[in-house]
């Protein structure tokens, strides 16, 4: 396999940022990391850029020369409007203008299953089911796969739009059972991503086999990407450490859990 010439991972000090750093270490010649906060230990093959996504021409600089980019950066979790508008929503944009005016590279955008969280469990969705975010996270991230589309269609920018699940060392709890996505599995359809002769711009989500699960990704087949490993070893401790909740809790109810209750953050 032809090795990238130089690959941009943002968010490089964040959880999967990290992991990025040593799953894809062998993926590009070159490996550029950039996150608002400096990296610990930069390696032989990287570089390390302080950059913050909301400012435009840095971005630009960020991006110029490469030609992926594993965009881990941006908030990860429900906080106040101006924090999600700056690193979600112009950061995004900031990225994919970069994209267009310095050589159109492919990009692997970290969605999130947060855009479709406010489904109910008993359903089943695809990569045609419309978004129903939970909260300002997920709406942002709708933003971000509609700006891809954008891109893509005005501007032929590859993207695949991956809505991650829960991506740890191993589920946490009985939601994850559904959701949970592995380091291995999640960085070998980055890699997946990269190397296929066509991507396009496809939504994809980012889950584990598991024998509960909620999301269906026939429709990328042609990516050549099989999850290796399974939620299922977790199943019966999970279970019997954590008994069923009421029945209208958020947990039994809906696909994103606990952040269909999250409040509208000010602080």
């Amino acid at each position: 396999m032809a090795k990238l010439k130089r690959l941009l991972i943002t968010g490089a000090a964040g959880a999967l940022g990290t992991q990025a750093r040593s799953h894809l270490a062998d993926l590009a010649e070159e490996i550029r990391l950039s996150d608002m906060v400096p990296v610990a230990g930069v390696n032989g093959n990287e570089e390390f850029i302080q950059s913050d996504l909301g400012d435009a021409a840095a971005v630009r600089d960020l991006v110029d020369g490469c030609d992926a980019v594993a965009h881990f950066g941006g908030v990860s979790t429900e906080k106040t409007f101006e924090l999600i508008e700056r690193g979600n929503i112009r950061g995004v944009y900031n990225l994919y203008e970069a994209a267009r005016v310095t050589g159109k590279p492919r990009i692997f955008f970290a969605s999130s299953n947060h855009t479709i969280g406010f489904y109910r469990i008993d359903e089943r969705l695809d990569a045609f089911t419309p978004p129903m975010a939970d909260g300002l996270y997920g709406a942002s991230k709708v933003y971000g796969e509609q700006l891809a589309l954008v891109y893509w269609k005005k501007f032929g920018i590859e993207t695949a739009r991956v809505r991650i699940g829960s991506c740890f060392p191993k589920p946490r709890n009985r939601r994850m059972l559904s959701t949970w996505l592995s380091y291995r599995d999640l960085f070998s359809l980055v890699e997946r991503c990269f190397i296929v002769p066509r991507l396009g711009c496809p939504v994809i989500y980012g889950v584990s086999q598991t024998r509960s699960g909620w999301w269906d990704n026939s429709h990328v087949g042609y990516l050549g990407w099989e999850p290796l490993d399974t939620s299922e070893p977790w199943r019966e401790e999970l279970e019997m450490s954590e008994p069923q909740g009421p029945v209208d809790a958020p947990d039994a109810l809906y696909q994103g859990g606990g952040f269909t209750a999250e409040p509208i953050h000010q602080e």
